[in-house]
């Protein structure tokens, strides 16, 4: 029985008019992993993202999802696909409480053709339990009281909510302390853990080597390697960012085009 990665992309293009932002990249993402994309600015992880999310269609090339060739119109079709993308900003409503913000624009109705808020209480306390999270005091909290580290929590636990299979975490740590950091990148191991495959866009290496089971490294807009996290160090990984080349590691060196 052949097992195919919950996510995979083969051969995929993408152009804005004349500028070549994605060349024949090449991506898995497996379930119960966390893979981590990374490159320098520019690279295109942030379009490869869109492509992933629906927000951008891509040009060439196919994605799969377990194995059968997807077409990603919009975000709402990849949300269908169990596609989630939790962007850096985490588009979260700061007047609006946990639960509301897990639950906008997918609400419960009750019979009545009421919201049914003790069913959205009850779902958003289980979920946040079934990651283990114990920062967050009250699922009726407002947003705009949480820290950076909660919001970011609220975030990855809303895509549980909706049983995702693929969860892309942009810069999840960006902008957190050490503590926070911490707390974040232990979620997101717990959240692989579950089943989901994980994909954590960074360019904090540290949190990189420290959660990832394989590294995909975007250069000048095509994927220089992705390897197992294990086979590399670290000083590898940023050679791969820095100059795409993959002679170090013991890989046929690939031809690189580039980002305009």
């Amino acid at each position: 029985m052949t097992i195919h990665p919950t996510l995979e992309l083969s051969g995929v293009d993408k152009s804005f008019g004349p500028v070549h932002v994605l060349t024949a990249v090449d991506f898995t993402a497996t379930a119960g992993e966390v893979t981590a994309l990374v490159g320098d600015n520019g690279a295109g992880k942030s379009t490869l993202v869109k492509c992933i999310g629906g927000i951008h269609r891509i040009d060439a090339g196919q994605l799969f999802v377990d194995g059968t060739p997807q077409t990603v119109l919009d975000p709402r079709e990849a949300a269908r696909l169990g596609i989630e993308i939790v962007h850096q900003d985490l588009a979260l409503c700061d007047n609006l409480d946990i639960v509301q913000n897990m639950f906008l624009g997918r609400e419960r109705i009750s019979r009545l053709r009421t919201l049914d808020e003790n069913a959205m209480e009850k779902l958003a306390r289980q979920t946040l339990a079934s990651l283990s999270v114990r920062t967050v005091h009250s699922v009726r909290q407002l947003v705009s009281s949480l820290s950076g580290g909660q919001r970011q929590t609220v975030a990855i636990a809303k895509s549980v909510l909706w049983q995702s299979k693929v969860v892309v975490l942009d810069e999840p740590t960006a902008a957190l302390g050490v503590v926070q950091t911490a707390q974040v990148l232990d979620l997101v191991r717990r959240l692989a853990d579950q089943g989901v495959a994980v994909i954590l866009v960074s360019h904090n290496m540290n949190d990189v080597m420290q959660v990832a089971d394989s590294i995909g490294v975007l250069f000048l807009g095509r994927m220089a390697a992705q390897v197992r996290r294990r086979d590399v160090t670290q000083t590898q990984v940023v050679e791969l960012i820095t100059t795409g080349r993959t002679g170090a590691l013991g890989l046929p060196e690939q031809t690189t085009g580039a980002v305009a």
